[in-house]
């Protein structure tokens, strides 16, 4: 950079954010690390106009150049993962009077997406809650008028507004349970546990709604199981959300297969792990519901998923546990046959 700006370059070249420095006519004159990993290695001399093609950026820089700003604007580099950036385009002042300005570009993407998040999560959560409270106040509005003296149909809407009352308890446990995992999800649990007393308690937690069904809990769990670091509370309701889901969708009279292994190496981890698979024999899950299955209320049949009383969330919550106890949760499907549920647990 020139030996009148007021800070040595240098100083810039281990900051997060992108950096230009442009001349009066909107070349640049120097480019910190940040900008030579987004635009390339060849931009020094380069218009502006050539590397950063977004209208609202070169007004701002424009305006800077004319000794106006600072100017704010966001722009978005559409490519196969779109970033967005927050572009501060500032004058810098020198002793002769030479037109010169300062480009400062700082990555929003993860805050978008959060902010997108957060939105959409807002939204599914009135829309869950809206629903059954105006089935309830509707049920409510007839009870007090024509069907204030029917016994008939004040007990058949009972039991419908019950129904839509647990339900809407269930989405506040879960609501509730995804907000306290997320306050301590990168806090790794340290208590030593063996995994097959939890397993069982979970299979004996949903063995009548099973048996109603007809279907069958098979176990296959090796003695002598390493320990695992987890929180008992937690991998109990791991293990009791996916017994409930292969008992909502396997279909009646079939069986439930749960086995219990040990592996070497963990993927992506350089320690062994025990893998606990649950296999149910149902209609499965189409390929293309796969890789969005673990998203908080997203539901592959959502129809279905109401009348078995489906929140939307118990998969996310799964996901969650598996992910602050450093495992992984796999899904495959076959469609007309089944789906099987992994989770991989490092040992102790």
């Amino acid at each position: 950079m020139d030996d009148q700006t007021l800070v040595p370059w240098n100083i810039f070249d281990n900051l997060p954010d992108p950096i230009l420095v442009l001349d009066r006519d909107c070349r640049i004159t120097a480019a910190n690390n940040a900008a030579v990993d987004l635009f390339g290695t060849k931009i020094q001399g380069l218009d502006l106009v050539l590397i950063l093609r977004q209208p609202a950026a070169l007004a701002a820089a424009s305006v800077a150049l004319e000794g106006g700003g600072p100017e704010t604007v966001e722009i978005t580099f559409y490519s196969s993962i779109p970033r967005t950036f927050r572009v501060i385009a500032s004058a810098v002042p020198r002793n002769d009077g030479v037109s010169q300005a300062v480009i400062i570009m700082h990555d929003t993407t993860n805050e978008k997406r959060v902010e997108s998040m957060r939105a959409d999560f807002v939204a599914n959560v009135s829309h869950e809650l809206r629903s059954p409270l105006a089935s309830l106040l509707g049920f409510i509005e007839t009870l007090l008028g024509p069907a204030r003296d029917d016994d008939k149909v004040r007990g058949r809407f009972l039991d419908i507004m019950k129904t839509e009352a647990e339900r809407m308890a269930r989405l506040i446990d879960d609501l509730l349970s995804l907000s306290r995992l997320e306050a301590d999800e990168h806090i790794h649990p340290r208590h030593l546990l063996a995994l097959s007393p939890i397993l069982l308690r979970a299979a004996e937690v949903v063995r009548d709604r099973a048996k109603a069904k007809g279907i069958k809990l098979v176990m296959d769990i090796p003695e002598n199981l390493p320990n695992v670091l987890g929180d008992d509370d937690q991998l109990m309701q791991v293990f009791q959300n996916l017994f409930d889901n292969a008992i909502k969708y396997g279909w009646e009279n079939s069986a439930i297969i749960v086995s219990v292994n040990l592996i070497d190496t963990m993927p992506r981890q350089a320690c062994p792990g025990v893998i606990v698979s649950i296999a149910d024999q149902g209609d499965g899950i189409p390929a293309h519901h796969l890789p969005r299955i673990t998203e908080r209320f997203y539901r592959v049949d959502k129809a279905r998923s109401k009348s078995l009383g489906g929140t939307g969330l118990g998969l996310a919550i799964v996901k969650h546990i598996v992910g602050r106890h450093r495992g992984q949760l796999g899904i495959t499907s076959t469609e007309g046959e089944g789906s099987t549920f992994t989770v991989t647990l490092p040992v102790a």
